[in-house]
């Protein structure tokens, strides 16, 4: 056997179809196009228009917008860092911070910090530096003989 002997399975390339090639390719004259019309015409897009009525887009309200101030914080609630650490994911000795929770995969995205939630209950002592925390989740959180040490609040109060 040798290289100019290789071929393809028959079938298992398929040549694409070649339209408006003559009546006989059975894609001739309009070319599956139909016939006459905008859309069997070259050049033409018609997204959402609908003849001049105005478009479904146009005739719904505006709703709500976007916040230029808005923080993005990636929220972790208590009962998910007992887990993490039942499961030795979070060690309890060291301070909890973004990276910690972002290294165990439970803080994804939060360009502005992690948020703490009070869900879940929380039995470890352990200390966390976060940008924000509820209020229940601090008390929580000090109920088990921890800390909270708030970043976010120092840098809105200093504005």
């Amino acid at each position: 056997m040798k290289l100019t002997d290789l071929r393809d399975n028959p079938g298992a390339r398929k040549g694409r179809i070649r339209v408006g090639r003559g009546i006989g390719s059975g894609k001739g004259k309009t070319g599956g196009r139909g016939q006459k019309g905008q859309k069997s015409r070259s050049g033409v897009a018609i997204k959402g228009f609908e003849g001049g009525q105005m478009p479904l887009h146009m005739r719904l309200p505006k709703r709500g917008f976007n916040n230029p101030f808005g923080k993005d914080y990636a929220e972790v609630n208590i009962g998910m860092v007992q887990k993490l650490i039942d499961a030795k994911k979070l060690d309890a000795k060291k301070v909890v911070d973004h990276e910690a929770l972002k290294a165990a995969g439970v803080a994804r995205g939060g360009k502005d910090g992690v948020r703490l939630l009070g869900k879940g209950d929380l039995k470890t002592k352990v200390s966390f530096k976060v940008a924000g925390a509820s209020k229940g989740a601090v008390a929580a959180v000090e109920k088990a003989g921890g800390s909270v040490e708030q970043t976010a609040a120092k840098a809105e109060a200093a504005e």
